[in-house]
C-alpha cells in the first residue's frame, strides 16, 4: 500500500496535527503507513524562499526516511501547494492527492486567498509574536472554529512553540512564498479531492471550488468549520477522504 505524507501549513508543524493522524489511520481502515514531514522554516530549518524549494526539500526528506513510491499526500494550506508542486513535476511519485483549505493563482484573487477581515488579526499576530502563549490564542481564534478544545489546544501549542520556535523571517518566507506560488492550469496526472470549509476565516473556499471546478476533480466542502478543517470536524474530514478512496478505487476496477 502506499504511503500517506501529511503536511501541514504556514507555521505549523507536524505536532500541530495532534490526534488526527491516529484517527486517520484508524477511521480509513488503511493498511499503509502515516508520515509527518515538516515544511522548511519549521524549528532549525530555514524557510526557503519559494514553493518549488519547499516539494523539493519535502520529497528530499521522503527519499531519505526511504518511504516507498508512490506517495499519497494530505496537506493543508502552504503544504497544498507543496504537494501540487510535487506532484506536478514528479507525477510517477504520486498516486493520491488531498488538499485541504488551499488557495492557488490563478484561480483566486488575492482577496480570496486571504480574506480582509484576517489581516488585523495578522497584525496581532505580528505584534504577539514573542509572546507564545499571546499569539497562540490569535492563531486559535482565526484558524478555528471549534471552541471546545480552546484552553488544551492553546497550551500545547505555546508548548510547541517553546520548544521548537518559528522565527518571525521563517513566516514572512513562507508568506511570501504562498503569495507567490502559481498552480498549473491542468491537474496532476493522479486522483485529487479538494476539501473546504465553508466558514474558514483565513481563506475564501471559493479557491478550492475554483480549483475543483478547473481540474475537474472531486470537492466536498464543511459547512461550519474553520481553516484547520482536520482539528475542527477530523471525523468528517476522514469520512470525505474514505469515501471518495473508495469511489477511485471501484472507477478503476
Amino acid at each position: 500500500m502506499s504511503e500517506w505524507i501529511l503536511l501541514r501549513g504556514l507555521t505549523r508543524e507536524a505536532r500541530h496535527w495532534g490526534a488526527f493522524p491516529e484517527r486517520f489511520r484508524t477511521d480509513l481502515n488503511d493498511a499503509s503507513g502515516v508520515t509527518l514531514i515538516d515544511l522548511p522554516g519549521i524549528g532549525a530549518e530555514r524557510a526557503l524562499p519559494d514553493v518549488a524549494s519547499m516539494a523539493t526539500f519535502v520529497r528530499g526528506r521522503a527519499n531519505a526516511m526511504g518511504l516507498a513510491k508512490p506517495y499519497r499526500l494530505l496537506a493543508m494550506s502552504l503544504g497544498a501547494m507543496a504537494a501540487t508542486e510535487w506532484a506536478t513535476r514528479h507525477p510517477e511519485e504520486i498516486d493520491r492527492l488531498v488538499l485541504i483549505n488551499t488557495s492557488m493563482r490563478p484561480f483566486a484573487r488575492s482577496v480570496e486567498r486571504l480574506r480582509p477581515a484576517a489581516l488585523p488579526a495578522f497584525a496581532r499576530i505580528a505584534a504577539a509574536w514573542n509572546r507564545p502563549q499571546q499569539c497562540e490564542a490569535i492563531i486559535h481564534r482565526l484558524t478555528c472554529n471549534r471552541r471546545d478544545t480552546a484552553a488544551a489546544d492553546i497550551a500545547e501549542w505555546t508548548a510547541i512553540r517553546a520548544s521548537s520556535p518559528v522565527s518571525a523571517a521563517s513566516a514572512l518566507r513562507q508568506l511570501w512564498a504562498a503569495a507567490r506560488f502559481r498552480a498549473p492550469n491542468t491537474p496532476s496526472r493522479c486522483p485529487t479531492l479538494l476539501l473546504s470549509s465553508a466558514a474558514d476565516g483565513l481563506v475564501d473556499p471559493v479557491c478550492s471550488a475554483r480549483i475543483a471546478t478547473r481540474w475537474g476533480t472531486a470537492h466536498a466542502e464543511h459547512p461550519w468549520a474553520g481553516h484547520d478543517l482536520p482539528h475542527d470536524d477530523p471525523a468528517w474530514t476522514c469520512r470525505q477522504i474514505g469515501e471518495w478512496l473508495r469511489s477511485v478505487d471501484m472507477s478503476n476496477t
